[in-house]
């Protein structure tokens, strides 16, 4: 085994104990429930997560607020690869901007949704509570495919919320927008389909408390905004 899946093995066993004790929080207030510990689980991973997708959003939001004149730059200096590469580093190190720092919160996030994706899968839920809501099993697929349909819904508006308005009609990087746009939430309802309901739970509440955060974090103004 790589030391990767070993990392990925412990993480998953770490997270599948961290289920448990939110489904022992829930027994200690009365109505035990497995859908609401996911819930729980959820938020509580998403809150301790939040500076790494803090500085995520950040980045993704300045390199939005630059596209004008990234745009400029490359108009300016078409047919120039080298010099356009150059005008843009000059341009990061005078607004003091890594194009890259939006990457390393992505990766660092990426051992514990994989962990995660399996530790809900093989998680070994109690037969007496392991229906929530409509659901008859969190363990197995949804039957009338609402968390499929919920799960492409919210991916559709997260990704609708960080797309950029400052690329030109017609321009590559928005025809990739929004190819983007359908492709993924159309990816992710379908492969829900055959996912177990308590990992579409998570991927649904994760994607809204992102939405949440977003909202707030892209209503925010840029630096000198409003100063005359």
């Amino acid at each position: 085994m790589s030391i990767f899946s070993d990392a990925i093995d412990f993480l998953a066993s770490i997270m599948q104990h961290f289920l448990s004790f939110c489904y022992e929080l829930t027994q200690m207030a009365g109505f035990p429930s497995y859908g609401i510990a996911i819930i729980v689980m959820t938020i509580l991973i998403r809150v301790l997560l939040l500076p790494l997708a803090i500085k995520q959003i950040r980045s993704m939001k300045s390199m939005q607020e630059m596209q004008p004149r990234i745009q400029e730059i490359q108009k300016k200096y078409k047919g120039d690869p080298q010099r356009i590469q150059m005008e843009m580093t000059k341009m990061y190190q005078e607004l003091g901007v890594n194009p890259l720092s939006g990457c390393l919160p992505m990766l660092i996030q990426m051992p514990f949704l994989i962990s995660i994706f399996y530790a809900l899968r093989s998680y070994q839920y109690d037969p007496e509570h392991i229906s929530f809501l409509w659901l008859p099993s969190l363990g197995a697929t949804d039957p009338f495919y609402i968390l499929p349909v919920l799960s492409a819904l919210s991916t559709f508006i997260m990704q609708k919320q960080t797309m950029s308005s400052n690329n030109p009609a017609g321009s590559m990087a928005a025809q990739q927008q929004k190819i983007m746009l359908v492709f993924m939430p159309l990816f992710i309802g379908y492969i829900s389909l055959s996912f177990p309901s308590g990992l579409v739970i998570y991927w649904v509440v994760s994607n809204l408390f992102q939405m949440a955060q977003q909202f707030i974090m892209f209503r925010e103004k840029p630096k000198g905004a409003g100063a005359k």
